[in-house]
């Protein structure tokens, strides 16, 4: 299988650049995995679709504001961080640009209320850097930081919540769950009015995410990690939805990931925390997920790859093509589709 199976050509004017407002006025395709068969709707028709016991799993992680610019000490230039992961408190490893103005022991500038130092270089060219907030990091972190959006959105963003789900809480991604863009507060709370059960995971998104696979052979690809837990009252909810012949609905890629996971190292869900790696493609076999809610993904990527194995090769990319002819708007601040 070639990585350039999965290639679509797809118009620049129909890579979203801005959200949509309110949330839910999004377009929603819905595609039956089974037929093919697609529906244009919108996303506040996705009732229409969820039925009483079925379990929507939705990724709670919060974007970090990972995006800073400092100023070096002892020359004035500029260089921009990007927050990937915690090591220890207040230890950071980065991507830093230009790198070669963020060598170690170059001290760095970003408020009066934060300065670095780059402490290491990586074989990979992160950086590893040791922050000094005057107060609480992340308190500082959200005065100073901007949103790390894709490299595809040129617009500004207008509100840092607006790269947040409603649901967020468990601070820790570079990139936003961004299936779960379209709920509002509201249709979560009808849906559990309804009988849908709502079970939440945690995926801290990393920007591995937006890595192209550089690869000619889908199955060299060297997937990113990331780390995800699941609490044991949402692992109840989710295996009893299975019990009960529900259908698990997961809301992006990321919860996806995480329930796939838990499922391969366990064989069910349960109470967890650890890195994740999986890398799904056409031939896996689905042990827990029975429908996805997710945005349209980019040519070539791991995430058009997993929507690939669950829907189907060909019925995915006639999808993708129906979506491009329709005018759908693509990726973060894109369009949806829901397949059951």
């Amino acid at each position: 299988m070639k990585t350039s199976d999965f290639y679509y050509d797809l118009p620049e004017e129909l890579i979203a650049q801005t959200p949509v407002e309110p949330r839910d006025q999004s377009r929603l395709l819905v595609f039956n995995k089974s037929t093919g068969d697609l529906q244009h709707k919108h996303f506040y028709n996705v009732f229409d679709y969820l039925n009483a016991g079925d379990c929507l799993v939705l990724n709670d992680t919060r974007v970090l504001p990972a995006r800073i610019f400092g100023t070096r000490i002892d020359t004035g230039s500029v260089v921009e961080f990007v927050l990937l992961k915690q090591k220890e408190q207040n230890v950071w490893e980065c991507l830093a640009g230009p790198g070669k103005k963020a060598k170690v022991g170059h001290k760095f500038t970003f408020s009066e209320k934060l300065s670095a130092e780059v402490i290491e270089v990586l074989d990979d060219g992160n950086r590893i850097v040791k922050f000094a907030p005057k107060g609480e990091f992340f308190a500082v972190l959200d005065e100073v930081g901007q949103m790390p959006l894709p490299p595809y959105i040129k617009e500004k963003l207008q509100d840092k919540e607006r790269y947040q789900t409603v649901y967020s809480r468990e601070l820790g991604s570079a990139a936003a769950p961004t299936a779960g863009l379209h709920f509002t507060k509201e249709i979560l709370s009808q849906l559990k009015e309804r009988g849908v059960n709502i079970a939440y995971v945690t995926l801290h998104v990393g920007l591995g995410t937006f890595r192209p696979v550089k690869v000619d052979n889908v199955t060299e690809h060297k997937m990113h990690s990331e780390h995800y837990s699941i609490t044991q009252e949402n692992a109840d909810i989710i295996n009893k939805t299975k019990q009960n012949g529900g259908r698990v609905i997961c809301v992006g890629t990321t919860s996806c990931r995480t329930v796939e996971s838990a499922m391969q190292k366990f064989g069910e869900i349960k109470e967890c925390s650890d890195d994740t790696s999986i890398f799904i493609y056409p031939g896996y076999t689905f042990k827990c997920m029975d429908g996805l809610i997710t945005n349209f993904h980019l040519p070539e990527s791991t995430l058009i790859m997993l929507v690939s194995a669950f829907a189907g090769y060909e019925k995915t990319m006639n999808a993708y093509n129906v979506a491009v002819k329709e005018k759908y708007r693509f990726f973060s601040f894109g369009d949806a589709m829901l397949i059951v």
